[in-house]
């Protein structure tokens, strides 16, 4: 694996090893592991998901480390992960939690049904899904909830991310989440797909694919979704569109692609969740179908975005790059604003809220990739530029009831819809971000020791206004901040490389308040750091990551005896996680692993909780999904997923947990042909006990998990 893409794969060029015609993709990326040099390679221009698919086909041999550009994941000093086309169809994903938390233990996801937005963390810090890229530009993907159909790899890199990505709009330390659009293969498409999900929505997905010219440098890709109707949880209903294309144009030295989407999506009937009234115990779990906010509440959110990227190789050992980018997300919600149960027998009161928000982004970057050599050092070098600007209008309205709904977990009753919607102008904020980064990783010993060394400088500046009299609200926001990071990984042998690094995250500071001595005092962005050693086996067929990490991340409090803000705070996360992928036996594919995270509060103001464990978060968390090709019938493949995770605090003195669960799904897939027409037809069980069982959601204490859910699709090739 290394040898293959040694000297290319930095410079948007690849090593192909000649095979042929009818050889696995898999078998030829494990084969290539074994033989010491290539004796005959074709030289292609990247194209954006240039590195195969590993043994299995559910995970990619490696991805987009950033500004590093497409690494190898046993050439990545980090711990990453690459999911697959044929993963995210065969997992039947219907947002980009279904893909990333099926199977990974240093992400959670509450399973909670019908948020208005997707919620997961990543070793044991909340991730925000406004900060997933697309391409690696920020603020690109649809703002709340991203669909998956138009993507074909979904990347995870675990940990800080700031020299790598620059800092993300919102913030996220525990991980960095990337998307990279379909492209047309060499071979047409026409595939056509129709789906369903209990308890009665259908739809269909239309991919189409075609590559024209001579030599078939121009590509289109087009998706098209839709999906309509209730889903298991009773009374909660959903709808889904979208519309995307993707072009690309490759010649000998330049690369050019542009993507555009459009999207909607419209719950009725959504889950925000609920508070216990101070004294109360944890109450037992309703019936899991059940919805707890009005069956005519709703969000509706509209995303559209355009993005253009361009590549040059400038010569065979340096290539130049610039991306650019715009979207603009439209939400519209009436949800459950506070709802608290304040009785044992689970009587709960609550109102309603009005809000509505529209987001405009800008984003790019341009940058060069190169190598070059000093003696016997070798040296990959990066640099990047980064602009990221956001327009943020807040309306919103609360209690839009005359006064406080009650009624009870185990019977929730609901009166008439309210006839108004009407949220008020709140506020409008912008934020600009821009960045310069520069890394380079130095080799030697015929680059089994690589030492990545890198810098990135930050400026954040953010500005609100009054959303009636467009005055500026408090002080103007301009800081800077500058992230070191050093990685190093040393490939002891074919199989096993050793891995450490040292990396920092950013999050925007903050305006010490009114109330404060230091009233006014602005404080620079504030630094996550990130410590973490590991180590990566790959056997060929089967691949494993182990790794010990500590990640420090600051908080900001008033001190109660000193009247002081500061970001004294700090929340210490420290875990052990081993995750597998691959084919571990003939017609077995396994991926999963175990995390421990201990994830305590470690300063917090006037020392109250310290010590305690963060809320929402659960010490252990082990996940396995297995898929078997039976031998009894050909092209038909058995599939089962566990998930196990300890208990959460949902308050910050740890008086009350939601208890541990454990979740079973299964299905199976059959692949035949029809008419001469390949077809795949896919069944799922999710939760397939119907365990019921609380979860903390995104925005309050407690939340139902998802109930059991049918999923079933069938899909053609034309």
């Amino acid at each position: 694996m290394a040898v293959r893409n040694a000297l290319l794969v930095g410079l948007a060029l690849a090593a192909v090893p000649v095979q042929a015609a009818d050889a696995p993709l898999a078998d030829s990326a494990a084969a290539s592991r074994d033989v010491p040099t290539l004796s005959s390679v074709t030289v292609q221009g990247r194209t954006e998901a240039v590195l195969p698919a590993y043994a299995g086909g559910q995970v990619a041999t490696g991805g987009r480390v950033g500004l590093l550009g497409d690494k190898d994941f046993m050439e990545t000093p980090f711990s990453t992960v690459s999911y697959t086309e044929e993963f995210i169809q065969n997992r039947q994903a219907r947002d980009i939690s279904d893909v990333i938390a099926a199977t990974d233990p240093t992400v959670f996801n509450s399973g909670v049904a019908g948020q208005n937005l997707e919620s997961f963390s990543i070793r044991g810090f909340a991730s925000n899904i406004g900060d997933v890229t697309v391409g690696g530009l920020a603020g690109m993907a649809p703002y709340y909830r991203s669909s998956p159909e138009m993507f074909e790899r979904i990347e995870v890199l675990k940990g800080p991310s700031a020299l790598l990505n620059g800092m993300p709009p919102k913030g996220s330390v525990g991980g960095a989440v990337n998307l990279v659009p379909k492209r047309a293969g060499d071979d047409p498409l026409l595939r056509l797909t129709t789906t369903y999900m209990s308890d009665s929505e259908f739809g269909g997905h239309i991919d189409m694919g075609r590559r024209f010219g001579e030599n078939k440098q121009f590509g289109i890709r087009v998706n098209g979704v839709y999906r309509d109707g209730e889903s298991a949880v009773r009374d909660q209903k959903k709808k889904v569109q979208l519309a995307s294309v993707g072009m690309d144009w490759r010649a000998e030295r330049v690369r050019l692609s542009a993507d555009l989407y459009h999207s909607k999506e419209r719950v009725d009937g959504p889950t925000r969740g609920i508070t216990l009234a101070p004294g109360l115990e944890l109450p037992a779990p309703p019936s899991p179908d059940t919805l707890l906010n009005p069956s005519w509440a709703f969000n509706d959110v509209k995303d559209q975005g355009a993005m253009l990227r361009g590549e040059f190789d400038i010569n065979e050992r340096w290539m130049a790059y610039a991306a650019a980018g715009t979207s603009r997300t439209d939400f519209a919600s009436q949800s459950s604003a506070v709802a608290q149960v304040f009785n044992s027998a689970g009587d709960y009161r609550t109102n309603l809220g009005d809000v509505s928000d529209k987001v405009k982004r800008k984003s790019g970057e341009v940058g060069v990739q190169g190598q070059f050599q000093t003696g016997p050092v070798g040296h990959r070098l990066a640099m990047n530029v980064t602009h990221y600007k956001e327009d943020y209008q807040l309306n919103a309205r609360r209690g839009v009831l005359s006064k406080d709904w009650v009624t009870n977990l185990y019977d929730p009753v609901w009166g008439p819809r309210p006839s108004l919607f009407n949220p008020q102008p709140i506020n409008r904020s912008e934020t600009r971000l821009t960045s310069y980064g520069l890394a380079d990783t130095l080799s030697f010993a015929d680059e089994r020791v690589q030492l990545t060394l890198g810098l990135r400088r930050q400026n954040v500046v953010t500005e609100s206004f009054h959303g009636v009299t467009g005055k500026r609200m408090g002080q103007r926001y301009d800081q800077s901040a500058t992230t070191p990071a050093a990685a190093l990984l040393i490939k002891a042998t074919d199989e096993l490389s050793v891995y450490a690094n040292y990396i920092e995250g950013l999050s925007q500071g903050a305006i010490a308040p009114t109330t404060a001595l230091n009233a006014g005092e602005v404080f620079a962005p504030f630094k996550t750091r990130q410590k973490e050693v590991g180590l990566k086996f790959d056997l060929g067929q089967f691949a494993h990551t182990v790794s010990l990490f500590e990640i420090k991340r600051p908080s900001s409090y008033l001190d109660p005896a000193s009247a002081i803000f500061s970001f004294g705070g700090e929340q210490r996360n420290r875990g052990i996680e081993w995750t597998f992928f691959g084919s571990s036996m003939e017609n077995v594919r396994l991926m999963g692993g175990i995390a421990y995270i201990d994830a305590k509060m470690t300063q917090t103001a006037g020392g109250v909780n310290q010590g305690r464990q963060a809320t929402g978060i659960p010490k252990w968390q082990a996940k396995a999904g297995v898929e078997w090709d039976t031998p009894w019938a050909r092209g038909l493949t058995l599939t089962a997923n566990a998930t196990t995770v300890s208990r959460q605090y949902i308050n910050a003195d740890n008086s009350l947990a939601a208890p541990g669960r454990t979740l079973f799904d299964v299905g199976a897939r059959y692949a035949a042909t029809v008419a001469g027409r390949p077809v795949t037809v896919r069944a799922s069980v999710l939760n397939l006990t119907n365990k019921a069982y609380w979860a903390k959601p995104h925005y309050t204490s407690l939340g139902l998990g998802a109930p059991r859910t049918f999923m079933l699709s069938a899909s053609m090739d034309f």
